[in-house]
């Protein structure tokens, strides 16, 4: 605990609010909210925690907080601060998409489609759906029921659904509204729960085609009505109200949380959302953050009811959801309630080890790194590598492993622009002067470990380049074997080998990132490699400039490909007759040679 955290310790009030936890860039890592602020903040930093809390809290160098008038104000902000700074250890959801709705147009002739967005149009909705699959399975089944339009443009003439009956072909014959106005009720019915009605007409449909000998049309009638029978059984009818519901429930176990949520719709259980993550408040608290994020700005499509289990704080729920939110103690709906905690629970316990086991991959590889080379847990590790064959097209490649994982968003590419012929200790010097004099220029996150992909000589290129730009940034290098396979790390003043156990997950960890950064480079400099070989053949050539390059190069891909096409096949992408001839003539004489 540094002097910084010790001082405000002492300021914290005993009031209700939300506090921000920051690492050592200044940036908020974790947001949290309590009813009382200076017990909230101060159990951080005092007693023992588990694994993935200590990792938390290595990382705090400093925190601010907020005073609120009440819990539930506190609980308000809290899910705004999330959302505003979106921090590494708060509860996220695994995305921030809505789920699908079916949608029939209000158009004079309208469509069936699949949207994620509701919008004040007049059209009308049902869902929604959490599995696409399922929305895309159901519209599918009511294309070929019902011939509504399929096309987006109005094309001049009749398309291939017409041929096969799943339209009406509005483009060209004039058809009566009240079609597709009887169309639209129908397939309301259908997805409000009412498929006995079609599938009585489809039933009495063929039997009457069965009569006159026409059994493929009947055949296709048998599979719609089994079809529709499949639908049924994916669908459990919970109640006889036809509500829309969502139903929470939740567990905890070892530091994790399981949420689930049953999507109930038109009374039928439709699908159910499974969240999983760690949590670093009472568990009952993180609960209502992650409600107060489900249905954040309309992610969610608030249902008639929300039921959940009886220890959340009810009037904190209905703050954040703005519907009817019961705590069932009996009946169908209790029941329901208990099987999404019985499923959480489940859940739970069946990806608990998956998960732990991850943890380990990452987490605690770079934690148990840390220990092992005697620094901070390093958070971000940048690694690099160089590829050339001969000095020639010399190129670099760093990849960034964030908390153990790769961050591919962050990985970057260098051409070597001043070394001349096979130098590595001297490419590595540019490329590490490159990136890290932007990086102070940029003001950007620096990392907390640098490993290079070699053994003493590029260890120490890259520490004189660093002092020279007045960077204090510990720096390993990674030998490998004959076969070229990690060996050891090497780190400290006089340089050692780290005492790293090869089966252990620090040892993987490393040897993915080596692996990875080699695949990076080499898979960069054969792009190069290639570009300059296409281009050589190509210089000196009359007519053909750096742009003609691009075209044939888009077109073609390769110099086979060129040499293959034809004079008028290289004179239509926008080449000269003279220089497409005179292209055929340099690359045969080439071909000649060799």
């Amino acid at each position: 605990m540094n002097a910084t955290i010790k001082a405000k310790l002492e300021l914290l009030p005993n009031n209700p609010g939300c506090y921000l936890h920051k690492d050592k860039n200044g940036t908020i890592i974790y947001v949290g909210k309590a009813k009382n602020l200076r017990n909230r903040v101060r159990s951080y930093f005092r007693g023992s925690h588990d694994t993935k809390t200590e990792l938390l809290v290595s990382e705090i160098v400093d925190f601010e907080f907020i005073v609120t008038e009440s819990n539930i104000e506190a609980l308000l902000l809290e899910i705004n601060l999330i959302q505003e700074n979106m921090p590494k250890y708060n509860i996220m959801l695994k995305d921030d998409k809505s789920y699908p709705f079916i949608k029939i147009t209000r158009e004079k002739y309208p469509r069936l489609m699949i949207t994620r967005q509701v919008k004040k149009d007049n059209a009308y909705y049902f869902g929604p759906y959490p599995d696409v699959s399922a929305a895309n399975e159901i519209k599918q089944l009511l294309d070929r029921i019902f011939p509504l339009r399929k096309c987006h443009v109005l094309p001049n003439k009749v398309c291939l659904y017409y041929h096969i009956h799943q339209c009406l072909a509005p483009c060209v014959f004039d058809i009566n509204p009240e079609v597709y106005t009887k169309m639209i009720g129908e397939i309301s019915r259908f997805l409000n729960g009412g498929e006995d009605k079609i599938i009585d007409e489809l039933d009495r449909k063929m039997h009457a085609a069965a009569a006159t000998f026409e059994f493929e049309k009947a055949a296709e009638y048998r599979d719609l009505i089994k079809h529709i029978g499949t639908l049924r059984t994916k669908q459990r009818v919970m109640n006889h109200d036809l509500q829309d519901r969502d139903v929470f429930g939740y567990a905890v176990e070892k530091g994790w949380m399981c949420v689930q949520v049953f999507f109930v719709r038109q009374g039928k259980l439709i699908q159910r959302d499974v969240n999983l993550f760690p949590y670093y408040n009472d568990p009952e608290e993180d609960f209502l953050t992650y409600i107060g994020q489900f249905y954040k700005e309309n992610a969610h499509l608030t249902p008639k009811e929300v039921l959940i289990p009886s220890d959340i704080d009810l009037a904190s729920v209905k703050a954040l959801t703005q519907t009817k939110v019961i705590q069932p103690s009996r009946g169908e709906k209790k029941q329901l309630v208990n099987l999404a905690t019985k499923n959480a629970r489940v859940s739970l316990q069946q990806k608990f080890d998956l998960v732990e086991k991850s943890v380990e991959k990452t987490q605690g590889a770079i934690a148990n790194l840390g220990t092992l080379m005697h620094i901070p847990t390093p958070h971000r590790i940048e690694s690099f590598d160089n590829s050339n064959i001969m000095g020639t097209s010399p190129v670099s490649a760093m990849v960034v492993f964030i908390d153990g994982k790769p961050s591919k968003k962050d990985y970057r590419k260098f051409k070597i622009k001043t070394v001349v012929g096979p130098d590595d200790y001297a490419s590595m010097r540019e490329v590490i002067l490159r990136r890290y004099s932007r990086a102070i220029k940029e003001s950007s996150v620096l990392p907390d470990l640098i490993i290079m992909d070699g053994g003493i000589g590029q260890i120490n290129a890259a520490k004189l380049v660093l002092d020279d730009l007045g960077l204090d940034i510990p720096i390993a290098g990674l030998a490998k074997n004959d076969k070229h396979q990690t060996q050891e790390l090497l780190f400290g003043e006089p340089l050692a080998i780290v005492p790293l156990s090869r089966k252990s997950q620090e040892f993987f960890l490393l040897q993915r990132m080596q692996d990875e950064v080699h695949r990076f480079a080499i898979t960069f400099h054969r792009q190069v490699r290639s570009k300059n070989t296409f281009s050589s053949k190509l210089d000196g050539i009359e007519g053909l400039g750096p742009k003609r390059k691009q075209k044939l190069m888009r077109t073609f891909k390769s110099l086979t490909k060129i040499q293959e096409a034809s004079v008028l096949a290289i004179q239509e992408i926008g080449i000269p007759l003279a220089v497409a001839e005179r292209i055929k003539d340099v690359l045969a004489k080439n071909e000649d040679d060799n």
